[in-house]
């Protein structure tokens, strides 16, 4: 039986998760479920699921929580530092799908106990990849993908020589507005970008895949989970998202990940790695498919693409300011702030005015100098917004 704990399990990839562990209940020990402002579904999971620990990340939403679960026996608890102390419980895998630079801590805190980290949450390898990584060497724990992208890439390499690895092509849906031109763009509300042709994602993540900023951390993730080159790596707009990734080999084969468009394949392969489950997914007709279609995304209508070519080149922790001042820009957008496409420029200024700062080797292995990049790029992109 694996012990197990979920964070940000109230979200999609969260409840994806719960769904798999409840159709192999007796495979697993379930530690500690963490969420947001969804209470109900948080206490009834935690029932449900018998879960040690149930944890909100908001302070105000504590005694709501309690009341839900009294007489459970279930610990409650709540806020960032209540997130990292569950992570500290004893448990062989964790899923970290919590959304943004929060779900660096309980990370880390997982690899540091020696633990393996199924990893949705692909900021922590933007902002602090290196870190990441230090960890696993340090301690002894693993990361396995859980983006769609990076478990194809992953699977594709399972017997390669990553040397022979000459090319890296990760797809992209092209969100809600593939079709659009780039005035159509402009005008683009926070209700129309929220709506995802092919996948079932929260509001946060749907904008991000329809500007091209989720692609873009995807992009540098992968370069932090394998250590790929830039030049390596291509993005290709593919519509129909069921090749998730490829692998180009220096013999000129490549190898193909190809499935539906349903998030349970890749948290599935990272909770029974290295063996394969019986998952409930469709199996694809090709017959019916017909066809598949590539096209090249166009960086005038995706200009976080270009933003994140530039963070591999500059290194240090720009990866840190890049995710910070987009996770602010992309909050001004849902409020109405600012437009679509002011969102990239903005993270734009930001990069110029600090992505240079932490820049060493130490600099970068510092949980405390990522929060702190996280935090400067906040409060610059708060001011550029400000004055727009």
């Amino acid at each position: 039986m694996k012990r197990i704990s979920v964070f940000g399990a109230t979200g999609s990839i969260g409840q994806n998760t719960l769904d798999l562990i409840q159709r192999d209940p007796d495979a697993y020990d379930v530690v500690a479920l963490t969420g947001g402002h969804n209470i109900d579904q948080l206490a009834k999971d935690a029932v449900a699921f018998r879960a040690k620990i149930a944890v909100t990340a908001y302070e105000d939403r504590y005694q709501d929580l309690k009341s839900a679960l009294s007489g459970t026996g279930i610990d409650v608890a709540c806020g960032s530092q209540a997130i990292v102390d569950a992570a500290q419980r004893p448990v062989d895998i964790a899923v970290s799908a919590i959304v943004g630079a929060a779900g660096l801590g309980s990370g880390v805190a997982t690899l540091e106990q020696g633990a393996t980290l199924a990893l949705a949450n692909k900021e922590s390898m933007v902002c602090a990849g290196r870190l990441m990584q230090s960890k696993v060497k340090s301690f002894g724990g693993r990361i396995l993908p859980v983006d769609s992208e990076h478990s194809a890439l992953f699977q594709a390499l399972v017997g390669e020589d990553i040397s022979s690895v000459e090319r890296v092509i990760i797809t992209a849906s092209g969100g809600a507005f593939r079709d659009w031109t780039l005035d159509q763009i402009a005008q683009a509300t926070p209700e129309q970008a929220a709506t995802h042709p092919n996948w079932d994602m929260g509001q946060r993540i749907t904008i991000d895949s329809a500007s091209m900023f989720n692609k873009s951390l995807e992009v540098i993730e992968a370069k932090e989970l394998f250590n790929f080159t830039p030049d390596q790596i291509e993005v290709l707009i593919h519509p129909q998202s069921m090749i998730h990734a490829m692998i180009g080999f220096t013999d000129g084969g490549l190898m193909a990940h190809v499935g539906p468009a349903d998030m349970r394949h890749a948290i599935g392969y990272a909770l029974s790695w290295p063996n394969r489950a019986d998952l409930p997914l469709e199996r694809l007709d090709f017959a019916k498919i017909g066809r598949f279609d590539f096209s090249a995304p166009d960086l005038e209508k995706y200009p976080p693409l270009r933003l994140a070519y530039r963070v591999m080149a500059q290194g240090g922790l720009s990866g840190a300011v890049f995710n910070a001042a987009k996770e602010i820009s992309l909050d001004a957008f849902i409020a109405k702030k600012i437009g679509f496409l002011d969102m990239a420029a903005v993270v734009e200024q930001v990069l110029d005015r600090v992505g240079h700062q932490f820049s060493s080797e130490s600099d970068c292995l510092s949980l405390d100098n990522v929060m702190a990049m996280d935090h400067i790029g906040r409060i610059t992109a708060a001011e550029i917004i400000e004055k727009l």
